[in-house]
C-alpha cells in the first residue's frame, strides 16, 4: 500500500498525459463523457446519502436534547 502512495507521488505532467491517453485509446472519445457523468452522478449519489445520514444524526441529537429539558 506504501508502495503505490510512494509511485503516485512521483508522477509527473508527462506520465499523466500518457496515462490520459491510454484512456482516450481504450474507451475512445465517445465513451469518456459516459464514463465522467457515471462518475459524477456515483459522487452525487454518495454526498446526499452522507447529508442525509448528518440530517438524521442531527435529529436525533436535537430530539435527545429536548428530552433531558423535559425531564
Amino acid at each position: 500500500m506504501i508502495n503505490t502512495l510512494l509511485f503516485l507521488s512521483q508522477l509527473g505532467a508527462t506520465e499523466f498525459l500518457l496515462i490520459f491517453l491510454v484512456v482516450v485509446l481504450l474507451f475512445g472519445g465517445k465513451k469518456i463523457p459516459e464514463l465522467m457523468r457515471g462518475i459524477g452522478k456515483g459522487i452525487r449519489e454518495f454526498n446526499n446519502a452522507k447529508n442525509a445520514v448528518e440530517d438524521e444524526i442531527r435529529q436525533g441529537m436535537r430530539e435527545t436534547d429536548k428530552k433531558s429539558i423535559d425531564n
